[in-house]
């Protein structure tokens, strides 16, 4: 197979033109290429409107490649060199079958190692299927009566569920074309095997988290809903069984935490126990919506071209703090992302067509544990709590929202202007500094206009701002070895909730690197 890379085409380009092109750059007729397959596709919107498509693709050709090369001098091309991922195999077996404590982006594939390793992985999970979590949700997004054990947070396929399902990562790792894989074999789009920016969407996820599932359980794996891990059972220094809310008692050497980011009373059981954990820098701010149409004028140039919804990532480096948008949601939604009575929590979500009228993203602040108003290891998770709870003082279940003008004015909103807000069951119209920690809102005052001169619009008097965003990533980290296991032996913390992660690939990743160390623990590496 021969590479070609950039390969820039208009966006409404026919499919025979990547073969025509291929054949241009390689000097050869395009009869004689016999196949092209996509390793990447992503949009380059330097020169607004001419907006293009910039593919790397792998091209089978009839002759020899290395002659072809030669002939065609082409610097874009070479030959193919991928890297696969290899999944292990267990040769020792241990005394009693591998425990995976959640079942998020880093539960999941977790589990789905060892199981394919042979060793039968026992999952954990305090919440619910995803058919009964996706109820649980559309409920409290309705009514705002929260179900702590069954919500955004908890229940099967994490936090992940409910949100754009990204895909992409700054991470570079052998372990991304084997997870994209497993995604699509279990119902995603197969754009996201070549999309420089790949997602799956909240609707097709649902779907998805539980056909991994299903493989994990055919491989000889078990599920556990409504499971939730309530205690340590220890000896000489090793772990050597789980408690469980209710009493029971479940034999077990060998257990991968991938907790969450949320759960907060297992990183409280954990401190109990004696378990090594340190505060972890982490993110607040809120959620901030425009029209989707506004960014895709001021990304692309033009709101007509035949492209996906737009997006954008922006930075601004403050004196003290840097602020940053996360998580950008084209055609998405504001979501309720609560997982304790007493308290409001914003998240972004989008389905997998994107095609909501508004689009949205975390802006937030980064805060260190030197700015934590709350001592120990577990500050900035009280710390969050105590932010969320004084939003919730402000309209209950409804969350606090201001439009951008009134911000930067220091004076409450009353209505919407042209943005209408997604969140659900509603918003209640505020100053949100009578919410944020003065830093947080300092911060953002000094940003947004250095980031609409980044993003045309971005400042907008009518965009929405709603709060608190509180959630960005676990303000606690599990300290672990080399091995990957805590202090206590037999416990690999991993994923978001351990501070290891930062979303659903690293999370995935990072699930499979600890699976990979416990199967290496079992055959005594």
């Amino acid at each position: 197979m021969i590479t070609i890379r950039d390969i820039q085409l208009p966006p409404a380009h026919d499919a025979h033109q990547l073969v025509y092109e291929a054949a241009r750059l390689l000097k050869i007729s395009s009869s004689k290429i016999r196949q092209v397959h996509l390793v990447r596709r992503s949009i380059d919107a330097r020169k607004k409107p001419d907006v293009k498509l910039v593919y790397t693709i792998e091209v089978e050709v009839a002759g020899s490649e290395g002659k072809i090369l030669k002939q065609s001098g082409c610097k874009k091309a070479s030959i193919s060199a991928r890297t696969y991922y290899r999944i292990p195999k267990a040769k020792a077996q241990g005394g009693q079958r591998p425990v995976v404590v959640g079942f998020g982006p880093a539960g999941i594939f977790a589990a789905l190692i060892l199981a394919l390793a042979g060793l039968r992985p026992l999952v954990l999970e305090r919440g619910e299927d995803a058919r009964s979590r996706h109820e649980k949700v559309r409920h409290f997004f309705a009514t705002g009566e929260l179900d702590q054990r069954s919500n955004v947070q908890f229940g099967e396929g994490g936090a992940g569920t409910f949100s754009d399902g990204k895909l992409n990562t700054g991470v570079n790792d052998p372990r991304i074309g084997w997870i994209l894989e497993q995604f699509v074999k279990a119902g995603a789009r197969e754009e996201i095997l070549y999309d420089a920016k790949p997602h799956v969407g909240t609707d097709v996820l649902l779907d998805v988290v539980q056909n991994l599932r299903k493989r994990i359980v055919e491989l000889g794996g078990e599920v556990r809903f409504n499971a939730q891990v309530t205690g340590l059972c220890t000896q000489d220094g090793k772990l050597t069984g789980l408690e469980l809310a209710g009493g029971e008692r479940i034999g077990c050497d060998q257990a991968i935490f991938a907790i969450g980011h949320s759960a907060r009373d297992t990183f409280e059981m954990l401190h109990q126990a004696g378990i090594s954990m340190e505060p972890k820098p982490f993110s607040m701010g809120v959620r901030i919506e425009h029209k989707q149409s506004a960014i895709d004028l001021a990304q692309y140039g033009s709101a007509e071209l035949p492209l996906p919804p737009a997006d954008y990532k922006l930075v601004e480096h403050l004196d003290q703090e840097t602020v940053y948008t996360f998580c950008m949601c084209p055609g998405g939604y504001v979501v309720a992302a609560a997982s304790e009575t007493g308290g409001v929590v914003t998240n972004g979500m989008s389905y997998a067509d994107r095609d909501g009228e508004n689009a949205n993203a975390a802006l937030l602040v980064t805060v260190s544990p030197k700015d934590f108003p709350y001592p120990g290891p577990l500050g900035g998770m009280y710390w969050q709590r105590a932010v969320e709870q004084a939003a919730y003082q402000v309209g209950g279940c409804h969350a606090p929202a201001q439009l951008v003008g009134d911000f930067l004015a220091k004076r409450p909103s009353t209505g919407p202007g042209a943005v209408r807000p997604t969140y659900q069951p509603g918003v209640t119209w505020c100053d949100l500094h009578q919410v944020l920690p003065e830093r947080i809102a300092s911060a953002l005052e000094q940003a947004l206009p250095a980031l609409d001169r980044k993003l045309k619009g971005f400042a907008d008097p009518q965009a929405v701002l709603t709060g608190p965003e509180t959630r960005s990533s676990s303000p606690v980290r599990i300290v672990r070895d080399k091995t990957r296991q805590s202090a206590l032996a037999g416990l690999y913390p991993a994923g978001e909730g351990a501070g290891y992660a930062g979303g659903i690939m690293s999370a995935a990743i990072d699930g499979m690197a600890s699976a990979e160390a416990l199967i290496d623990a079992l055959e005594g590496k």
